[in-house]
Formats: C-alpha cells, sequence, structure tokens
C-alpha cells in the first residue's frame, strides 16, 4: 500500500489527500470455482465414460511403485508440472478407492 498523502504539492507524497476506492471483486477472481452442480457434473462424466488412456498408463506406474516415472509421464502429457502433480495425486486418491471397492 502506498504512503498517504500530505496535502503538499512536494515532496515524495505530494498530492492531495482522498480516499482509495473499494474496488469490488472481479469476476476472473472466481474463475475456476467449483460450484455443487459443476462437481456433480465432473463425477457423473467421470463415472460414465471412465478414464483417459494415459490416466491408465499412469495408474500402472503407480500401481507398480514408479511414483516419479508416473509424475514424468503426466508432464510430457499435460505439459505444465504444477497440474502433472494435481494429476498424480488424483490417480493416487483413484487407486486408492479402487482397492478400497475391491476388498
Amino acid at each position: 500500500m502506498a504512503p498517504t498523502k500530505t496535502g503538499l504539492s512536494v515532496g515524495l507524497n505530494k498530492g492531495h489527500k482522498v480516499t482509495p476506492n473499494q474496488q469490488k471483486p472481479r469476476h476472473a477472481s472466481l474463475k475456476g470455482k467449483v460450484s455443487k452442480k459443476n462437481r456433480f457434473v465432473k463425477d457423473l462424466v467421470r463415472e460414465i465414460v471412465g478414464l483417459l488412456p494415459y490416466e491408465r498408463r499412469c495408474i500402472e506406474l503407480l500401481r507398480i511403485g514408479k511414483d516419479k516415472r508416473a509424475l514424468k509421464f503426466c508432464k510430457k502429457r499435460i505439459g505444465v508440472h504444477r497440474r502433472a502433480k494435481r494429476k498424480r495425486e488424483e490417480m493416487q486418491k483413484t487407486l486408492q478407492q479402487m482397492k478400497r471397492q475391491t476388498t
């Protein structure tokens, strides 16, 4: 935050004293927020369609204990390291759920 104005016409903080406007949050800040409806639709589509081929391969790599190789594979397919890490975590959760369902 910038220092307050002094009201003088010279100096570091020169200028008329004013109260700053309160900005409304931009619509773009809400982008990516998942609502109940969107979460339901995503879960429904995942249940019906299943996993993508690269996701199946990632799960196979995780199943044999090659976490780092799975991350590198996801990174190669997705293209962004952070998204690849998130995808690997998602696949690990999916694998755990699959194991729970079989037992």
